[in-house]
């Protein structure tokens, strides 16, 4: 099966730049109530993925100096990454896709140039993996052997 089926588009996908500050970066997942979000760099390549967590532990860890109320003085470019969310190319196979998704809520799309073109989510993996159980288990209540 060819990843492109499962792409949602980088029309539909939320994305940040390094550009953004914490609070339009804050307001952009409270919005879409996403937990993680990626981002892309001025070449529209994929760069990475902050999440919820990376920014509470950046504002923990600035010994108060970051307030959601003075969050837009601050940008996202210096938000450390503590989880490296991978990509794959539209080439890749399933089975990269798969493994993947295993550890990440969304897996990231690129094209040949490494440029992002979408995200796969994890529910869409599931889905296309429970038809083979249900498949599966369908051969194996009717009594066929493989």
């Amino acid at each position: 099966m060819n990843i492109a089926f499962f792409l949602l588009p980088k029309q539909e996908v939320i994305c940040l730049t390094w550009d953004n500050t914490l609070r339009q970066t804050l307001e952009r997942m409270e919005y879409h109530r996403y937990t993680a979000v990626p981002i892309l760099d001025n070449d529209g390549q994929y760069a990475g993925t902050v999440t919820e967590g990376d920014l509470l532990w950046h504002m923990k860890n600035s010994d108060g100096k970051i307030t959601f109320e003075n969050s837009s003085k601050f940008m996202l470019k210096d938000v450390p990454l503590r989880m490296e969310i991978k990509a794959v190319s539209i080439e890749a196979n399933m089975e990269d896709l798969i493994n993947l998704a295993k550890v990440q809520n969304f897996v990231p799309v690129v094209d040949d140039m490494n440029r992002f073109i979408g995200i796969v989510r994890r529910s869409q993996v599931i889905e296309y993996c429970e038809k083979f159980v249900s498949r599966e288990e369908t051969v194996e209540s009717s009594g066929a052997t493989s």
